[in-house]
């Protein structure tokens, strides 16, 4: 396992290239003003306007020594700076997926535990996260079309993912993003799209191991357990999601399901008892 190697460089965009003209860019990256959306001491993500449109700006600061090795101890590939999500988008995008839109890119240092860098996105407006859209089906239950279509696309959309080799590690169906419009759901549902995103610790394999792939459904499936659906919905998923009779999916794959819903199982009793569940947090359920 090796720390990744320096990818030295800036992107930018056109029009983020002539609103910081004269500048440098990566100063203007770092230094940029705006609304926080998340700050943790290795990096920060805000909501900022440059040129007269809104961008999101994620800047890494360096992870330092201790991190790195932590992942390194148990064979993780330690996230170091922002090539790591601009890689997936990118890798993501060319696989079909509608993902977020890079307005810029830039790493500077050698050393990874020093190592600066930042990612400039697009702001996805008129979007909805498919958390948000469920979040009452138990109430108020969707059309029956809406719902199966929803779930085949994300099956769709996670099968299309991991076949790029690609593993989410925060999988939740927050993270997945409906774009909203006047149409019922119904319509949403057939042809809106659904955008992934938060692909700060997506990693890539040749061959992805069993358990990340655990790790990855487990948790879409227990980002959905509250949400009402049934046991046809679920096998409905699977059909799909493995691209193969259901027959077939329950004998070859059981075992692996069967550590799914384990791991689903758990997380939901875990947030249950923090009380941190959505619906709870909507004030919906105790």
């Amino acid at each position: 396992m090796n720390v990744p190697t320096t990818k030295s460089g800036i992107e930018l965009r056109d029009d983020i290239a002539r609103a910081w003209a004269g500048q440098d860019p990566f100063s203007a990256a770092l230094n940029l003003e705006g609304i926080a959306v998340r700050e943790v001491a290795e990096r920060s993500t805000i909501r900022a306007v440059i040129g007269g449109r809104v961008y999101y700006v994620k800047r890494h600061y360096g992870v330092g020594w201790t991190e790195i090795l932590k992942n390194l101890l148990v064979l993780k590939r330690p996230v170091v700076d922002a090539s790591n999500e601009f890689e997936a988008i990118s890798d993501l995008a060319a696989a079909g997926l509608h993902t977020l839109d890079v307005a810029g890119f830039g790493v500077r240092g050698r050393n990874p535990a020093t190592r600066k860098s930042f990612l400039i996105t697009s702001e996805l407006t008129g979007i909805q996260s498919l958390e948000q859209v469920c979040l009452r089906w138990k109430e108020s239950p969707p059309s029956a079309v809406a719902k199966r279509r929803l779930i085949e696309r994300v099956a769709a959309l996670a099968a299309a993912m991991h076949s790029a080799g690609y593993v989410h590690q925060d999988f939740y169906i927050c993270h997945l993003l409906l774009a909203r419009s006047e149409d019922t759901l119904e319509t949403r549902s057939l042809s809106a799209p659904i955008y992934i995103v938060d692909l700060h610790r997506t990693q890539r394999y040749q061959s992805i191991p069993r358990r990340a792939l655990v790790k990855d459904l487990g948790s879409l499936h227990f980002s959905a357990m509250d949400i009402g659906l049934s046991r046809c919905d679920l096998l409905r998923f699977l059909a799909v999601y493995f691209d193969a009779p259901l027959r077939e999916v329950l004998y070859r794959h059981g075992p692996l399901l069967a550590e799914c819903d384990r791991r689903a199982k758990s997380l939901y009793a875990k947030a249950r008892r923090k009380h941190i569940l959505p619906r709870q947090l909507a004030g919906i359920e105790p």
